[in-house]
């Protein structure tokens, strides 16, 4: 263990401070980058196991509807499952396209190329293919009860039939801010430190509050709906989930991200990078 006398001075107070916009940008960009450089494979099979695992937020939320009586706050308390899936995503490390929507931008637009731009787009669509070949997996599970008993089943059918009630267009608006909010969410996680748990679910709670749409999550809803009747092959692919991955990918990637660079890039001017 290291003797605390022995620090240089003002290296605890260093190690108080939170990291500034031009730090975070550099976080953010270098784990883009990794990920523009990993195999296809390991793309593909992080993000499926991540639209997998998302699931567990339909479920958790399930649960608490089933078990709560139909009053005015019952889904104060049926969102606080929603984060649980993010939390078990993000903390293990799996690949989910909504928080690669600026993770993956940074690289880009701090450095264009026709490379950059080619891996960007390979890992949006790879880790959005797996993602939603995983929600259609567990959608497909849940719907012949092979997750869950009936009762669960029937609740969770209801907590997804809300995505319903948006038009494809109002589902496209509904998705920007929750683009936006994700994005938000990766770029404060390398600030977060040992605060991640709480900043992931404090800022996905906000998602589920606001009956923002998220792609990956309401994919999981709208196969649900789709291998139990619910719904059609159209509806569910073109005017639930497509309209969600489009609002996303502007919210994220095409809002959150360019600002997100945009308030630094004075400084990495001045400082010699392009």
């Amino acid at each position: 263990m290291v003797d605390d006398a022995s620090k240089p001075p003002g290296e605890d107070v260093e190690d108080l401070k939170a990291a500034d916009a031009q730090d975070l940008h550099k976080a953010v960009r270098e784990a883009g980058e990794e990920e523009l450089d990993r195999p296809l494979s390991s793309l593909f099979f992080s993000g499926l196991a991540a639209g997998m695992a998302i699931s567990s937020s339909l479920i958790t939320e399930g649960a608490l509807h089933q078990a709560l009586p139909d009053t005015p706050w019952r889904t104060i308390v049926v969102s606080l499952g929603y984060p649980i899936g993010f939390l078990v995503v993000i903390l293990g490390r799996m690949q989910l396209f909504t928080e690669s929507t600026i993770s993956a931008m940074l690289p880009l637009v701090t450095k264009p190329s026709s490379w950059a731009l080619k891996r960007t787009l390979r890992l949006w669509g790879v880790v959005l293919v797996a993602n939603l070949i995983g929600t259609a997996i567990t959608g497909g599970a849940i719907a012949a009860e092979v997750l869950g008993s009936s009762e669960l089943r029937g609740a969770m059918i209801e907590v997804s039939m809300r995505i319903t009630e948006l038009s494809a267009w109002a589902t496209f608006v509904n998705a920007i801010p929750a683009g936006f909010m994700i994005a938000i969410l990766a770029w404060s996680l390398p600030n977060a430190r040992q605060q991640a748990f709480l900043v992931i679910f404090a800022i996905t709670y906000v998602v589920a509050l606001g009956g923002f749409s998220h792609s990956i999550v309401g994919s999981d809803e709208a196969f649900l709906l789709l291998f139990s009747g619910h719904v059609g092959v159209w509806q569910a692919l073109v005017e639930l989930i497509l309209p969600a991955v489009l609002g996303n990918l502007l919210g994220g990637a095409g809002l959150f991200a360019l600002l997100a660079h945009a308030q630094v890039r004075g400084e990495m001017d001045g400082q010699g990078e392009t």
